[in-house]
């Protein structure tokens, strides 16, 4: 490994990044991005449905796609969360027992419906007429039922959505009923339109993205029926043509909480890109953005690149003496679930702390330890917060580990979670779960959520969920506190990795 000494000057444009890929794009993300193989299938179209946790980077693929898509030439379509409402969704249409109107099946239908009329428009508001290859249809469908002052995007979604209700519930004929709802669950309206669609996609590619469903998420009836139908509109859209992409992404913790999206993952298990994060790709993105500051401060990229990532994490951050110079990244990577947001987080905030009282490169040791407490505290609240529809309260039961050891035995966790279920440890906000759930649940949901890592027979170290998919924990005999958690909850520690 080569040697990298970077001026203090560095320090003024040193720049990890911010949490949101969304204000990262314009501050220079594509430079800094890490070009995974998860990156490369969904970019070739292989993975259509982005899943991974908080902060893992789905926004960050998404963002660096739509700007490599329409760079070369692609029309992008980018829906936000500002585009669908659950509450709204909620409370404008009846519920699915006001008739049985299987709302999987009429989410679907409207969001194929949405997305192709938004194909259609995309086309032609790039001043494309629509009128060779068969697209004079398509242009004169636009013009009579869409025109520019049509509705948003969401009331378009629930006009449609609303028309399957109205049969479906209504005081309509059966028979009639039966021919009504099969017109508009099979898009009649627009099925003679997708031969053309298919003409004008030989020659034009459009992309559509859909990301952060979880925003404002709120785990009803119809928030899940909106993603599981969005995934079955996807499946089916993408079938259309080679040029015309549904992507989108999802948390891991609500495709855990849609029932029908877990029961039907075999239909498409091959489709789903999940996100996985190491040391050494983690390293790596840090070391990106350092050699971007550093470049864009003047110095030379060739020598930045000669370098390597370790090299450049040490002009930043040095180790304790004495020492591996990687010390201080496994202390900040071992305080982390593996997520980008996480790291970017904790180094952000070691430099401001060191730009305001030490102003040299590396900076002191000792100003990422003095970040952990805060770090750690809200890191675990938003840990908590992630799981507020599955595991409400979760946080209080994080605080039954305050003062513990880091390391316990199997029987221990045992206790504590016996006690967490019975009520002998109080806790407030978890009547609907934890009363429910036997130790070994607990322990399970503990180390799901991040709060426990795991040392199965014959381990040679302690392995959490961000680490390893699936672990017989039945066999697990001793558990340790993730480290991300010790100062929040006033944890005694273990001696750190690579202490001598």
């Amino acid at each position: 490994m080569g040697r990298l000494n970077l001026s203090p000057k560095v320090l003024d444009v040193l720049d990890f990044g911010t949490p949101s890929a969304e204000r990262d794009i314009s501050r220079g993300l594509e430079k800094c991005f890490v070009e995974s193989a998860a990156y490369q299938r969904v970019r070739s179209g292989a993975k259509t449905i982005l899943m991974g946790n908080r902060g893992s980077g789905k926004s960050a693929i998404f963002q660096v796609l739509a700007k490599r898509e329409r760079a070369a030439g692609s029309h992008v379509i980018e829906l936000s969360p500002e585009d669908y409402s659950y509450e709204l969704l909620s409370s404008t249409l009846e519920s699915e027992e006001a008739g049985s109107w299987a709302k999987q099946g009429a989410y679907a239908a409207a969001w194929k419906y949405l997305i192709y009329i938004l194909v259609m428009k995309a086309l032609a508001r790039k001043g494309m007429r629509l009128t060779k290859n068969g697209g004079r249809e398509i242009h004169r469908y636009l013009r009579d039922n869409h025109s520019v002052h049509a509705m948003g995007t969401l009331s378009l979604l629930i006009s449609y959505l609303k028309r399957l209700e109205a049969i479906k519930i209504g005081p309509v004929e059966a028979g009639l009923r039966t021919r009504e709802l099969d017109r508009l669950y099979k898009l009649e309206e627009i099925h003679n339109l997708l031969d053309p669609l298919r003409r004008v996609l030989d020659g034009q590619r459009v992309v559509v993205l859909v990301d952060e469903l979880d925003r404002g998420w709120d785990s009803s009836e119809d928030a899940k029926a909106f993603v599981s139908g969005l995934f079955q509109a996807c499946v089916s859209i993408n079938a259309l043509h080679p040029n015309l992409r549904v992507y989108i992404s999802l948390r891991q913790e609500l495709y855990d909480d849609i029932p029908s999206l877990y029961e039907d993952a075999q239909k498409h298990r091959d489709l789903l890109e999940r996100i996985h994060w190491t040391e050494d790709t983690l390293l790596e993105l840090i070391a990106k953005r350092i050699r971007y500051s550093a470049h864009e401060k003047g110095f030379d990229i060739d020598t930045l690149e000669r370098a390597g990532d370790a090299a450049c994490w040490a002009a930043v951050f040095p180790g304790v003496p004495g020492r591996s110079s990687l010390d201080s990244f496994r202390y900040i990577v071992d305080r982390t679930l593996y997520r980008p947001r996480e790291i970017i987080q904790y180094c952000s905030e070691a430099l401001d702390l060191a730009r305001g009282r030490h102003r040299r490169l590396p900076v002191p040791y000792a100003v990422i330890e003095r970040c952990e407490f805060a770090y750690s505290a809200e890191r675990a609240k938003d840990i908590a917060a992630e799981y507020r529809f599955q595991y409400p309260g979760l946080f209080q039961v994080f605080e039954a580990f305050r003062g513990r050891p880091a390391a316990l035995d199997r029987d221990q966790v045992e206790m504590i979670c016996l006690e967490l279920a019975t009520g002998e440890i109080p806790t407030r906000g978890t009547e609907s779960w934890l009363p429910h759930c036997d130790p070994d649940e607990l322990i399970e949901i503990l180390w799901r959520t991040g709060l426990l890592s795991a040392q199965t027979i014959g381990g040679n170290g302690f392995l959490g969920s961000h680490q390893a998919q699936h672990l017989n924990l039945d066999s697990a005999q001793r558990f340790r506190i993730h480290p991300m958690f010790h100062t929040c909850l006033g944890v005694v520690p273990e001696k750190e990795r690579g202490a001598v």
